[in-house]
């Protein structure tokens, strides 16, 4: 019996110390009700040392190496658990990629220096904000899911709009924490609060102007898209 109890105990262990991709990919799921699926990856390390991995997908000048969907596509995105345990166990390193819009959230993002200055622009005016992701090379504010009439509507009213901006809507995707990329490490610049409820967030309309103004006030004045 003894020995039953201890296989018993290792067998709780492991359920909790799953893996980290798992486990992000099954909070967004189950919890949140955000639809995900793995990304592409990047390729095995060729030897100690080995930075230029590179994406797993067929396209050698690929300009978001691990971090888009390659097989299956965007269409698979699911809150299924059972599909998303399936995916993460053959490939536990998978990137996760949220698709954004219709019930999950959407997103803007621009690039890092940009970003931190929209996040202290926007801390100084009070502004609530939501979880925001960070890469080596841009950062993404999520925001609730808006329709392209929305969009259309604010870009519109803006006297310049930098192509820098990237907006991740209704089709769109964006890649979550703890994934790995060819730029580096995904992480949350602005956590999303502990607990099961899903992670409140603003309306796209209480940040785009900031993010335009940042942008435009970047050194190459919001002209390099930066991936």
């Amino acid at each position: 019996m003894r020995e039953i109890l201890g296989r018993r105990r290792r067998i709780r262990f492991w359920r909790r110390a799953r893996p980290a991709h798992l486990g992000a990919a099954l909070t967004c799921a189950t919890e949140w009700n955000w639809p995900v699926l793995p990304g592409a990856g990047l390729r095995a390390a060729g030897g100690r040392g080995d930075r230029d991995r590179g994406c797993v997908c067929p396209d050698p000048d690929c300009v978001v190496p691990g971090a888009h969907p390659f097989d299956p596509g965007l269409l698979a995105a699911t809150t299924d658990e059972r599909m998303i345990r399936w995916w993460w166990t053959n490939r536990p390193a998978a990137p996760v990629v949220l698709a954004t819009g219709g019930r999950a959230p959407c997103a803007v993002s621009l690039p890092a220096v940009a970003g931190a200055r929209a996040l202290a622009a926007l801390d100084r005016t009070g502004t609530r904000l939501g979880p925001v992701v960070a890469t080596p090379t841009r950062w993404a504010l999520l925001v609730a899911p808006y329709t392209l009439e929305q969009l259309g509507e604010l870009l519109y009213a803006q006297d310049r709009v930098p192509c820098s901006l990237r907006f991740h809507g209704e089709g769109g995707y964006l890649v979550l924490p703890p994934s790995e990329t060819g730029p580096g490490q995904v992480r949350w610049e602005r956590a999303p609060l502990a607990g099961p409820a899903a992670p409140w967030l603003p309306d796209v309309e209480t940040v785009v102007a900031a993010l335009v103004a940042a942008s435009v006030a970047a050194p190459d004045g919001g002209s390099r898209l930066h991936y």
